[in-house]
């Protein structure tokens, strides 16, 4: 019997998401495989430390900051328990949306065009337009679930995005806008990876801009295909995409790759996700469904990686 911390909760934007993660997995793990040990982030890490002598593994149901971040995967290295997913590195430069494109760059993944700016902002909308045309997208640098992000389109819209912006972040990034199919690529494994099958990610467009905080968790507010109803060979491409960016960003495990293609048919990666949401009807688990593996097989399949991720290190 292995006995498993759920690491849940915590003090991001995203804690609801990850409590009902957590419900999901939960009841997803098999009685006779797992003992079950339950930590808030929020107020168990003294406890977390006090029993891990007594812990196999860490399952890591948290999103945002201090979860997706690198922290908590810092304190359970120095703990020395196994966790799915990706270490320290990979983690941080993953959640950083200006290092990671800084870093898709640099391995020849294409990414839309961006600017990067840390408080105090003291640009003019007009300036601001002198180095990116409109529409484009103002993201906090390490939010996850979309949350404090606005697409611009007109230069009234320039400044209150940005305030909502560094409301949640010090560094914020301003994205080019690609209008296009939002798809989404996931990865498994450690030394030998594999590409799931691609899913396409269809918010309703008569309420929803993007895919915002509201179209990712209201149910019935997005139509998920998968596998994604496009070409052979953009499936191929988006597939190793999320190869490449997994491999890129030093990640481990697993982990999910947005990307979009535009009018032209061509494949921009937006971002990198090391944490995916971990419910049944979640994106990873709809991708895994579909090659194969339930949502139970696949919890199954992440622990035991992690627990060989720590026998290779050692």
């Amino acid at each position: 019997m292995i006995r498993l911390g759920l690491l849940y909760g915590g003090r991001s934007a995203e804690r609801e998401v990850s409590l009902a993660g957590a419900r999901e997995v939960e009841r997803a793990l098999g009685k006779d495989k797992y003992e079950i040990r339950h930590y808030d982030a929020a107020s168990d890490i003294e406890k977390l430390v006090r029993d891990s002598s007594e812990i196999d593994c860490v399952f890591i149901l948290l999103h945002g900051r201090y979860g997706e971040d690198g922290t908590v995967q810092g304190l359970l290295e120095l703990l020395d328990i196994p966790y799915q997913g990706s270490g320290v590195l990979g983690s941080a430069l993953a959640m950083d949306k200006h290092l990671s494109k800084v870093v898709y760059r640099d391995a020849g993944i294409r990414t839309p065009k961006w600017l990067f700016f840390q408080r105090p902002f003291s640009l003019t909308p007009d300036e601001v337009l002198g180095k990116i045309d409109l529409p484009f997208i103002i993201k906090p640098c390490n939010q996850g679930s979309s949350v404090g992000i606005r697409i611009i389109r007109e230069k009234g819209e320039i400044l209150p995005g940005m305030e909502e912006a560094f409301r949640w972040d010090d560094e914020v990034i301003l994205e080019q806008f690609i209008s296009g199919r939002e798809i989404t690529g996931g990865v498994i494994g450690l030394e030998q990876l594999e590409a799931l099958p691609i899913v396409e990610i269809i918010p309703d467009t008569n309420k929803y801009d993007f895919f915002d905080f509201e179209a990712k968790y209201k149910p019935g507010a997005t139509k998920e295909v998968c596998p994604a109803d496009i070409s052979d060979s953009q499936t191929k491409e988006a597939q190793e995409l999320a190869l490449k960016a997994h491999r890129a960003l030093k990640l481990s495990g697993y982990s999910r790759t947005d990307m979009i293609i535009d009018q032209n048919g061509e494949i921009y990666v937006i971002e990198t996700n090391t944490i995916p949401g971990m419910t049944p009807t979640s994106l990873f688990p709809q991708a895994a469904a579909a090659a194969g593996l339930d949502f139970s097989s696949l919890l199954d399949r992440l622990i035991a990686l992690a627990m060989k991720k720590r026998r290779n290190s050692s």
